[in-house]
């Protein structure tokens, strides 16, 4: 017979799909009873109705059921109380002595910027945080693009966030953690906002999310050098700015602006990415940026159609087709950026009414 110990273990392995944390270590487990080889669980949730629970239960099948002497495993649920959860709250926010945006130093913030819209910088930004996340790294990304936010389809996450005692639980698909605008609107309604509606909106998506221990938060910008790009720049003064461009020549003088707007509000060029390289585009244009900015290009991904429905289906395709070309092109341009770490970022922002 498993004894109780061993039990709380292997409950130690399960972990909560969106707070990547084991349930043990959340106070999640509420009860555990052993009538022989009969074992009953059962674990609170932070919500009723929690829309991952068959993970619980796949995971509590996978650890406690494989125990020797398990003949059986009985899962229940309840949920937590408002007390409970503004205890995990507060165990999630950590020693914070006062709200703001604070994340672990070891967290390089990664933004993939453009001059324009169409080049396809989404996509990158879906493709590159999987490969990242492929690559053993804890991964999240915020869709910063508020006006034509598209990064909750391209992960296929249709759920929105659970909310615990006012901390925002981001949703995860394909092991990436993503917060966007598109969760809190209803039928895909427009965002019309002025200036300080968007940098509040962000400051939110920073200060009141449980990001975790992230190693690479990624942030898909807004094309162009609009509020919201100022406003990052100011919320994240030491985010690192990859660009990216299309080879025509046009794509390549808007995309330098986007660059140029990059380095005086403090963010380091990381790099130039050529996306939709092709007959069609041509080819050249990111490594004539690259050299007018002075910085690398870190490599070209080729047109490809199955980048676009891979997105359309909910399915990055460096997941759905690792050995497609464009797949290949971004893995590798995720390595080169893994290996280029020059530090994290960590800075607290007190709250202005």
């Amino acid at each position: 017979m498993a004894t109780h110990e061993e039990i709380l273990a292997a409950l130690g392995r399960v972990i909560d799909p969106e707070l990547r944390r084991p349930v043990t270590e959340l106070d999640m487990v509420r009860d555990v009873q052993i009538d022989g080889g009969e074992v009953s669980v059962t674990i609170a949730l932070t919500v009723a109705g929690c829309p991952l629970r068959s993970s619980f239960e796949d995971q509590v099948r996978e650890h406690v059921a494989s125990l020797p002497g398990v003949s059986s495993v009985g899962l229940h649920f309840t949920v937590m109380t408002p007390e409970e959860r503004t205890a995990l709250t507060a165990k999630l926010r950590g020693p914070v002595e006062e709200k703001g945006i604070k994340l672990p130093a070891t967290t390089r913030v990664l933004a993939v910027a453009s001059g324009k819209g169409g080049v396809g910088k989404s996509s990158l930004t879906v493709n590159l945080a999987a490969a990242l996340a492929g690559l053993g790294r804890e991964v999240g990304i915020l869709d910063a693009d508020i006006y034509g936010h598209s990064v909750p389809h391209m992960l296929g996450i249709s759920q929105r966030p659970v909310v615990v005692d006012k901390l925002i639980v981001p949703p995860v698909a394909h092991g990436l953690r993503l917060m966007s605008i598109g969760f809190f609107l209803e039928d895909n309604q427009p965002v019309m906002w002025r200036g300080p509606m968007l940098h509040r909106a962000l400051e939110q998506f920073l200060q009141d999310v449980h990001w975790g221990d992230l190693d690479v938060l990624l942030v898909d910008m807004p094309p162009g050098t609009g509020d919201v790009s100022i406003s990052l720049g100011q919320l994240l003064p030491r985010a690192e700015t990859l660009v990216v461009t299309t080879p025509q020549p046009l794509a390549q003088e808007v995309a330098a602006r986007a660059a140029t707007m990059a380095q005086k509000t403090g963010l380091r060029l990381l790099g130039v990415v050529e996306n939709m390289t092709s007959d069609v585009f041509g080819s050249g244009g990111g490594e004539r940026l690259a050299t007018e900015l002075g910085t690398p290009l870190l490599g070209t991904v080729p047109l490809d159609p199955r980048l676009r429905e891979a997105g359309d289906e909910g399915l990055p395709l460096v997941l759905a087709d690792p050995d497609a070309a464009a797949a290949k092109a971004i893995t590798a341009i995720a390595e080169s950026v893994d290996a280029n770490r020059v530090g994290g970022f960590t800075r607290t922002l007190p709250l202005v009414s």
